[in-house]
């Protein structure tokens, strides 16, 4: 019997899994939210002093807000994420052979 016939004990380990989620999304959704909360301020709410245009006043609250609206974003991901780590679960996971070798060479043609 050739040493790589020989049945091995498969491998168990504990892990942790939790649904923890993208930050980048949260951040776009955020930045987006603040545009709109821009787009409100500057169209929405008459103003009795004609001195500025709209649009130049749009354009200054759209600096903040989006910069505002990326850090709400951040804080509603991290207080999800702090959610999922109380939510997570543990779990035992066993590793398995591979019953027919890899071979690199048949893949790359």
């Amino acid at each position: 019997m050739a040493p790589e016939d020989t049945p091995v004990a498969p491998e168990r380990r504990s892990v942790t899994v939790r649904r923890a989620p993208k930050y980048v999304p949260f951040l776009i959704a955020g930045g987006l939210l603040g545009i709109v909360v821009a787009a409100v301020i500057a169209y929405g709410i008459p103003t009795s002093d004609q001195s500025y245009d709209a649009n130049a006043v749009f354009g200054f609250f759209l600096t903040f807000c989006i910069a505002g609206g990326a850090i709400v974003g951040a804080i509603v991901a991290l207080i999800l994420d702090r959610v999922s780590v109380r939510r997570s679960e543990r779990a035992v996971v066993e590793s398995v052979p591979d019953s027919v070798p890899d071979t690199e060479d048949e893949d790359r043609s």
